[in-house]
């Protein structure tokens, strides 16, 4: 926005509107939320979809005490993409403030909604970790999709790595409009981070999530399966897998890994106790987006259960590495890690690329110099 905006000569508090709808983003917004808040220059309204109602609130309200205005209450049992989709537009219509910017985070179906909801309503929108692609379509879905067309609906677009301001800048961006600010996340994990390690009995344990998609069926067997080959190559070590609510995932997890002595099936944890989970972990495999970025601040290797992945940085840097589904070669990676202390080393020494805990710092003089208030910050330069 040029200097001749009414923001830029208005005395008046910048009316922001983050929206919220699943706890990977309620983890990444609320330290933006809580800085914005105590900050005179903005004036902020939290909407949530309630998308993930117990969860959200799980974090919202009891790790980082972020209340909300609105709560849109979309969440029905078995909605499909569609629903999703057509009840948080429905939702967002009538929220009465009219904010001077909306921001939200990430590449669910609720950052598309809201992305479309501002731009009906012909209000900017900042895209909070934009620029993340795969290049494949439908790997992983509808994430891919949601985050290529959020792009083109965002007047803001904070992008977390360099790698994520070169996607942008290659599909035609214009350059003002990027703001190199590093992951939200970084943010949350460093100010709840003990940093210590936690007994494990003298068990080394392996820290296990997986819910996606498109891992569901043959690709969730294998990883199961997986997991009790390295258990019985491994006596010295144990599983805690948090459990997504899906039936399709339960199912496997409990039929393949329920029965050994030493896998811990468990329920979701609290952002909190999943954070002391990842403290205390040898090592972590997962198919989350989240945790590739978190584990490298804490020194943990990541093993990515996945084919792609839109955040290639951790695997430049060295901090994670892309596995697959395929069980033999899970139990390969793994075993590595597990028997040779020199490789392990090189993960769990390797910089964090993901950022230094200011990217909600960047974030909030990005939004003030956009609204003619103030110097651009300066680029971040990843470690």
């Amino acid at each position: 926005m040029p200097d001749s905006s009414p923001l830029a000569s208005s005395v008046r508090p910048i009316r922001v509107l983050p929206i919220v709808g699943t706890r990977p983003e309620a983890v990444k917004m609320a330290p933006l939320i809580n800085l914005l808040k105590a900050r005179p220059e903005f004036e902020v309204i939290v909407a949530v979809t309630g998308q993930h109602r117990e969860m959200l609130d799980q974090v919202m309200k009891n790790a980082f005490g972020v209340g909300y205005d609105y709560d849109l209450e979309i969440m029905t049992q078995g909605q499909t993409l569609t629903q999703i989709t057509t009840r948080a537009l429905d939702g967002l219509e009538p929220v009465k403030e009219k904010p001077d910017i909306v921001l939200a985070q990430g590449d669910t179906t609720t950052v598309l909604a809201a992305s479309l909801a501002a731009a009906y309503q012909k209000i900017p929108f900042g895209h909070v970790e934009a620029g993340l692609r795969t290049e494949n379509k439908f790997d992983p879905f509808p994430e891919e999709i949601n985050r290529r067309l959020t792009t083109q609906l965002t007047d803001l677009h904070f992008a977390p790595t360099p790698q994520s301001v070169e996607n942008l800048r290659r599909e035609g961006v214009p350059e003002s409009a990027i703001y190199l600010t590093g992951n939200t996340v970084i943010d949350a994990l460093l100010q709840v981070s003990q940093k210590r390690n936690l007994s494990n009995n003298g068990l080394k344990t392996i820290l296990v999530t997986t819910h996606r998609r498109e891992n569901l069926g043959a690709p969730l067997e294998n990883i199961a399966g997986a997991l009790v080959d390295i258990l019985e190559k491994h006596p010295d070590t144990k599983i805690v897998l948090p459990m997504h609510k899906n039936p399709a995932v339960r199912e496997v997890l409990q039929r393949i890994l329920g029965a050994h002595p030493r896998a811990e099936l468990i329920e979701p944890l609290d952002y909190l106790p999943f954070v002391r989970a990842m403290e205390s972990a040898h090592l972590i495999l997962t198919d989350s987006g989240g945790v590739q970025e978190e584990a490298p601040s804490l020194g943990i290797p990541v093993l990515v259960l996945r084919r792609t992945t839109e955040r290639p940085e951790g695997v430049t840097a060295g901090t994670a590495s892309l596995i697959g589904t395929e069980r033999a070669d899970i139990v390969e990676a793994a075993s590595q890690l597990l028997s040779d202390q020199s490789a392990y080393d090189a993960m769990s020494h390797a910089a964090n690329p993901y950022g230094d805990g200011q990217a909600g710092e960047r974030i909030a003089q990005a939004i003030l110099h956009w609204a003619g208030r103030g110097a651009r910050p300066e680029d971040f330069v990843c470690a």
